[in-house]
Parts: C-alpha cells; sequence; structure tokens
C-alpha cells in the first residue's frame, strides 16, 4: 500500500499552506480509490492513514468508480446515434470542398457521394460553382501574403498534359509562393514571374533548383545577385542508377563465366576436349574482371562523392573542389569502358561543380562567422561539426568529444548547440519542392486541363492546411503559411467565410 508514513504526515503537518492531498501521486490516488471501493477499511480510517479528508477520499472512489463503469461498459451499437449533424447549404458546400481538397475527389465523385449517403441531388456545375466561388475568396490571400521571410527558395516545374506549371516555396516553412501554369518555361517566363514575386518583397538570399537552364537563366535576369545552388539530390539520382547498371553487369559476367567453368568440368568428365571452349573461357574471365574492377571502382568514387563530398560535415570548400575534380578525372579515364552510362554522368558532374557544391562555401563563411563570435579556431569548430555527424555509438566519438571539451573548456555547449543548429539549416536539396509536386500529382491526375483558377484554391490549401504529423515537432499543428509569418490564422474553411462545425 501506498500510504502516507507518519513522518511524512508530520511534515505535511509541519509545513504552513501544505496540502496532503495535492501531495498524493497519480498510483496513490488510484490505491486509495480502489480500497474506498472494496471496502475492507472505512472511509474515516482511510482518510487518517493517507492524511486526508473523507470528501476526498469519497472523490477518488467516485473517479475509480467511473474509470470502471467505461472499461466494461458493452460497446455501442452499431445504429446508435453519436450525435446530431446540422446539414445545411454551407455545410454542403464545406463538405463539396473538403471532398475535393482533402479527399481529392473528382467533381462527379463528388455528386455520387452526396446523391449516395446523403440523398442530395448535387448538379456538377453546382460542385464547379462552389469550387469558384471559393477560388474568389482564395486569391486575395494568396496576393497579399508579403514573402520578406522567405530565406531560401526552391524552384521547380512539373508538367500536366504537356503544359508546364512552375513552381516555388520557402525551404524552411514549406510556403508555396508561386503555383502558374503556363504556355512556356522559358527564361523570359521565368524571369517575369520572379519579377512579380518581388514587388511582394521576395528577396531569397539564394535558391535552389535542379540542373534545367531556363529557371536558372530566368532567375539570372530577374535576380542577377542571388545565387542558384544545385540540388544534391538530382546529381545523386543520376549517379547512382550507373554504379546499379555497373554491379548488375558485373554480376551476369560472373555468372557467365561460372556457366563456362561448369560446362568445362562437366566435359573433361566425359573424357572430352575443346579448344574452343578453353579460348571462350580465357575471353569470358577477362571481361569478367574488367567488369567487376569497373563495378567496384565507380562504387567506391560514388560513395566518396555522397557521403565524403556533398556531405554537410566534411572538408573545406578548397579541397572539395579538388577531389570533386579528381573523382570526375577518374570517372572521365573509365568512360571508354561505359560510354553510353559513364560519360552523361561526366559531363553532369564536370558543368555542375560550382552549383553543387555552393552549399560548401556558404558552410564555410559561416563557420568562419562562429569561430570568430566564439574567439576559437575554425578548425576547431569543423571538428565539432565533423563530431556530430558520429554515431553515438562509436567509442571514436567520446573520444574526439573528450578531446574537444578540453580544448573548448566552458564555450564546448554554446558553441555544439549553434552548430548543430547551423547544420540543421544547411540546404543541399529542394525536397520541399518534390514534396509539393508530389502533392500536387493527385490532383492533376483527376483533371486533364488544369485551369489557373484551380491552382489559385490548390495553392491557397497547401499553404493553410495544417500539418497532422511532420518529423519535426514544431511543425505539427502548424500551416506553412503560419511556419513563414510566425503569426496564427483561422481554419483554411474558416478563411473562405465558412463556420466550421464543432460537437458538444
Amino acid at each position: 500500500m501506498c500510504y502516507l508514513t507518519p513522518t511524512d504526515r508530520f511534515l505535511y503537518q509541519a509545513i504552513p499552506n501544505s496540502c496532503p492531498a495535492k501531495a498524493l501521486g497519480p498510483s496513490q490516488r488510484l490505491t486509495l480509490g480502489l480500497h474506498a471501493l472494496a471496502g475492507n477499511q472505512t472511509i474515516t480510517d482511510l482518510a487518517g492513514d493517507f492524511g486526508v479528508s473523507r470528501k476526498f477520499v469519497y472523490q477518488q472512489a467516485a473517479t475509480a468508480q467511473t474509470a470502471l463503469e467505461e472499461a466494461f461498459a458493452p460497446e455501442a451499437a452499431d445504429d446508435q446515434v453519436l450525435f446530431h449533424l446540422p446539414v445545411t447549404k454551407a455545410w454542403l458546400r464545406q463538405a463539396t470542398l473538403g471532398l475535393i481538397l482533402l479527399c481529392h475527389s473528382s467533381y462527379r465523385g463528388v455528386r455520387e457521394f452526396c446523391c449516395d449517403l446523403l440523398d442530395v441531388n448535387l448538379s456538377e456545375s453546382t460542385v464547379h460553382n462552389i469550387v469558384q466561388d471559393a477560388v474568389d475568396k482564395a486569391r486575395p490571400y494568396n496576393q497579399q501574403q508579403p514573402l520578406v521571410n522567405i530565406g531560401i527558395a526552391g524552384l521547380d516545374e512539373i508538367f500536366q498534359n504537356r503544359q508546364p506549371v512552375l513552381v516555388g516555396a520557402d525551404i524552411a516553412s514549406s510556403y508555396c509562393f508561386l503555383l502558374s501554369l503556363e504556355d512556356r518555361r522559358d527564361a523570359d517566363t521565368w524571369g517575369l514571374r520572379l519579377l512579380e514575386l518581388q514587388e511582394r518583397g521576395f528577396a531569397p538570399t539564394a535558391t535552389i533548383a535542379d540542373f534545367g537552364t531556363a529557371i536558372r537563366a530566368g532567375q539570372k535576369l530577374a535576380m542577377p545577385g542571388v545565387p542558384c545552388r544545385g540540388d544534391v539530390f538530382h546529381a545523386m539520382a543520376e549517379v547512382t542508377p550507373v554504379v546499379t547498371y555497373l554491379e548488375n553487369r558485373a554480376y551476369d559476367a560472373v555468372a557467365a563465366q561460372h556457366k563456362l567453368e561448369q560446362k568445362k568440368t562437366n566435359t573433361k568428365k566425359q573424357g572430352q576436349r575443346s579448344n574452343a571452349l578453353g579460348q571462350k573461357i580465357r575471353f569470358t574471365r577477362e571481361a569478367e574482371s574488367k567488369a567487376v574492377a569497373l563495378a567496384d571502382d565507380v562504387a567506391l568514387l560514388t560513395r566518396w562523392l555522397n557521403f565524403d563530398i556533398l556531405a554537410v560535415s566534411g572538408l573545406p570548400y578548397a579541397d572539395r573542389c579538388a577531389l570533386y575534380d579528381f573523382i570526375v578525372a577518374e570517372l572521365k579515364a573509365r568512360e571508354a569502358l561505359c560510354p553510353h552510362r559513364i560519360g552523361p554522368v561526366c559531363t553532369l558532374l564536370k558543368n555542375q561543380r560550382d552549383v553543387l557544391l555552393a552549399f560548401a562555401a556558404q558552410l564555410d563563411r559561416d563557420l568562419a562567422a562562429l569561430a570568430a563570435e566564439f574567439q576559437v579556431p575554425v578548425d576547431s569548430v569543423r571538428e565539432l561539426l565533423d563530431l556530430q555527424a558520429l554515431d553515438e555509438r562509436q567509442p571514436r566519438r567520446w573520444q574526439k568529444e573528450a578531446a574537444l571539451r578540453q580544448k573548448l573548456g566552458d564555450r564546448f555547449y554554446d558553441l555544439s548547440v549553434r552548430v548543430r543548429d547551423l547544420a540543421d539549416q544547411v540546404v543541399r536539396a529542394s525536397s520541399v519542392i518534390e514534396n509539393i509536386n508530389s502533392r500536387l500529382r493527385p490532383y492533376f491526375f483527376l483533371r486533364r486541363q488544369l485551369g489557373a483558377d484551380y491552382l489559385v484554391l490548390l495553392q491557397f490549401f497547401l499553404n493553410h492546411h495544417r500539418f497532422l504529423r511532420s518529423e519535426h515537432p514544431d511543425r505539427v499543428g502548424k500551416s506553412p503559411a503560419e511556419l513563414l509569418t510566425g503569426q496564427t490564422h483561422p481554419h483554411w474553411l474558416e478563411m473562405l467565410g465558412y463556420r466550421t462545425f464543432s460537437r458538444n
């Protein structure tokens, strides 16, 4: 039993304004309620043992009784009315928008839902009018939102029915500031749209995009002083399939060699000799050796590129450039062994070195600024960055951490926090844009012709619909607009003029 000891009761009585009931933990309250229900002791005795009033004992007994009744209560029948929903015209409009935007339903799907489940005849033209009315209310929110808080912007293109849709989003908040259906995706179109965004305060420190020439040329026209970084994800997406292809080709060569060796063994058992088979084996053995060596070399070079050059923690910018050029040269030396696969990768890496390593140049400047602020060597700050990238289960990490703690002294903790925050803010890939594209495709799939008005509503919904879950806890329950501005806003349906339903 979790009774209060005489010493505890004496201490509570000796301390002014103390209350033994408030000091009881959940397990003690549970024990008190269960003993009161069991009836083994009187209420007065229990109150004395726990140092509380009889009224408090009755309250805990009632709480325990309610919990038991709820635990053993029979399940509600399927036809039992749980709550009443007032179905009005305004609610039907909300349901229509919810089905279209939340459930990715088509106009015909909304009509069938209302007919089959609500016994309401809602024509497709009525659904269209409801959506059009929402578009008119959503457009001002898209056009009036200031964009001054955007730090690094992601740019991309997505196609529907061979028509380009220009997409732009803030990397930090996922706020979609550009969703425009265009006839062309050339540099002039991109430049014009970026100039229009600047009128709303759009002035990012950098942008990030894939290796499309139109995006970069358009940004150079509209924002000549803003760098456009290369997307590391797209670069590795071009290199990794080459590794897989060469490994499969090496496995095929090994299998062919093994098959010929097996055939040679069976021929010897039969007492036969074949000079042609021997020559073929020598040829396949040489091909196998070359295929395996090429696959191993390219795989090793790719690991260096991914984990040593394009990683956040690593060498300084100048050393990364030198190692990057070495890897490109090694791939170029092996291009003749598989020109149709290695050749395009060599061209891509050679042309995009500066944009792919732009994040490393900025990282060097940020690390130097931290070193100057804390008055420590830059090498110590970089060692701390590399230390945080190590697995906590490795003994080497704790050995290096002990050495750094001794070197940095009382500045270790504050500096480690700042370095961790800096590493989290490094942007190497336009993953946010790819995420938005994946969210757009289910909507695009329902319509052959999109229309600019439909994109206006989608942009509003994506920016003001709150995240139910996220890998980052600070994003849960917030919308991209709230993350961008730091200010809350009503439910997206309430912003469109509706009153959301809530159960009493």
